[in-house]
């Protein structure tokens, strides 16, 4: 695939990118976005397996909705907290050797996960796919920029982007053909194939690129970033479980949590080899772009936690019908995101990101149209519009954070570009999984009070979450009917009040975009050229 041609007689712009590198370009974008892949759709295909793991069992783990929260967020965490370390390590020895160790620690992991015989284990092993997928995410895109001119780099990054909506598609589908023949940990351990593929396609493909003048590690600093985000999630999530974000153990923990990561930016000020520059955010571009994608994943990452409730427990779609109907969302990314960068040299980065923004938070208010019996094409539309709009946020966004740094700091950048992604994800499961919860325990409390002889600890474990209160329901035999009625009802009316949280993150998204997203991108950092691997003077 070649650029546009240029006219004749304009000057040609100098080629940063070795021809050797330039010629398998597309190539490589290819095996990178194999890799992209399998680290998104591990998360895709958990949503699509969380009722499974929430059942009692031999079927299941019998997982709590906490602890399903968890098994997402350990892995979102630890992700996260080690995001800059990655992104620094891959500047200062390498993009493809971190990328290579971190496709090797998530197979690792994935086998351990689809081993577990707890939830404990579940979430233990999550983590390790976190350790993993933080050092695969940030490389990905790095080696992108760093074989890529800067003409093509938006091109290239929507077909990146795209790559995350094939995974949402494969991931549903996949997850429910495995547990419609195997066992849940099928879904975990279908990451292997695709880890020992990706390996060999790294080495025999992907050339190596670093900063020449990388800055030191950041222990401290990541310290601090692990402790206080862990602290301030952990105490969302409990305020969820208890039905009180008043208690003084909640608000103990999200206190010390804002308070360690207070200390953790005084740090990177005053540091002379911080984890993260913060002089990066003085670009408005650069800020803006970390804050809308922060924004719209909190929004999505919210409503598909409980979209797979909705789906699979109130309409009672198996786990495969659930993963086919989550394809409209798919499919509007794979379609739009490689097109997302024609609109922005149309109406410019404000203009698309801030309409875009509108467009999910309509889809996100649209969610209140949904229950027991709507026709399921109106959740289906709604799907396609939400994937529409995001398509023409996600590339936009990551072009202006990636193009407002040098390219020898695209791991760095990258790092920054991931972490506030999976920062707004976690705290989107966190906060409007624990508005959900809240909501639903509100709804089903009174009718839960009227089970004659239910003891006080299992009244309690059923207000959790729908399952467990469809699971009691089920115990009772015909008495239990009106309890699952009035669990159905319950949920339905938390979910409307949840769809309303994250139609607001949306327009606060919106706002963000109209007020400092930049019309056109400004000119090219200063660039280092990219240095490839070599042994002996000799191409890998």
């Amino acid at each position: 695939m070649a650029t546009s041609p240029t006219a004749p007689g304009t000057p040609q712009p100098a080629r940063q990118i070795p021809d050797r590198i330039h010629r398998r370009r597309w190539a490589i974008l290819s095996t990178l976005m194999l890799s992209l892949l399998i680290v998104v759709l591990d998360n895709s295909i958990l949503n699509v397996a969380m009722k499974t793991i929430a059942t009692p069992a031999p079927a299941g783990l019998g997982a709590t909705q906490s602890e399903l929260e968890w098994a997402i967020n350990s892995y979102t965490l630890v992700f996260a907290g080690l995001l800059f370390t990655a992104g620094l390590l891959g500047d200062r020895v390498g993009r493809k050797k971190v990328l290579l160790f971190g496709l090797a620690v998530f197979g690792a992991g994935s086998v351990l996960a689809g081993v577990s015989g707890s939830p404990t284990e579940l979430v233990v092993f999550r983590a390790v796919m976190g350790l993993g997928g933080a050092f695969v995410m940030p490389a990905t895109l790095a080696i992108l920029m760093n074989v890529f001119e800067r003409d093509e780099q938006p091109r290239a990054i929507g077909i990146w982007a795209g790559g995350v909506g094939i995974a949402i598609a494969v991931g549903p589908i996949a997850g429910g053909l495995l547990l419609d023949h195997f066992w849940w940990g099928s879904v975990f351990m279908i990451n292997a194939p695709i880890v020992l593929l990706s390996l060999v396609a790294m080495v025999v493909l992907v050339p190596d690129s670093k900063d020449p003048h990388p800055g030191r590690m950041d222990p401290f600093g990541v310290l601090l970033s692990v402790v206080g985000l862990v602290l301030l999630v952990y105490g969302i999530i409990k305020g969820g479980q208890l039905a009180d974000f008043t208690d003084p153990q909640v608000v103990g923990t999200v206190v010390g949590g804002l308070v360690v990561l207070t200390v953790f930016v005084l740090h990177q000020k005053r540091s002379d080899h911080p984890s993260i520059d913060i002089s990066y955010f003085r670009t408005p571009a650069f800020s803006a772009a970390i804050a809308a994608i922060a924004l719209v994943f909190f929004a999505l990452m919210g409503v598909s936690f409980f979209a797979v409730f909705y789906i699979q427990s109130v309409r009672g779609y198996s786990p495969l019908q659930a993963g086919l109907l989550f394809l409209p969302l798919a499919a509007a990314q794979m379609l739009f995101a490689p097109r997302a960068r024609l609109a922005v040299d149309r109406y410019g980065s404000r203009a698309v990101c801030t309409f875009s923004m509108f467009v999910v938070a309509d889809t996100m208010l649209g969610l209140l149209l949904l229950t027991k019996d709507t026709p399921i094409w109106i959740m289906e539309a709604l799907l396609f519009l939400q994937g529409a709009g995001m398509a023409h946020i996600m590339p936009p966004a990551t072009v202006a954070v990636m193009q407002s740094l040098p390219r020898e700091k695209a791991g760095s950048g990258s790092a920054l570009n991931n972490v506030f992604r999976q920062v707004g994800g976690t705290l989107g499961v966190a906060v409007l999984g624990s508005l959900l919860s809240t909501s639903y325990r509100n709804g089903i409390e009174d009718h839960l009070d009227a089970v004659p002889g239910l003891p006080a600890a299992t009244r309690h474990a059923a207000g959790e979450s729908i399952e467990a209160t469809l699971g009691l329901a089920d115990r009772m035999g015909p008495a239990g009917r009106p309890l699952a009625a009035a669990a159905d009802d319950a949920f339905i009316h938390a979910m409307h009040i949840t769809a309303l949280g994250s139609a607001a993150v949306a327009l606060l998204g919106a706002l963000v975009s109209v007020l400092y997203l930049p019309g056109k991108m400004g000119p090219a950092p200063q660039a280092a050229e990219p240095q490839e691997e070599r042994k002996a003077g000799v191409e890998r």
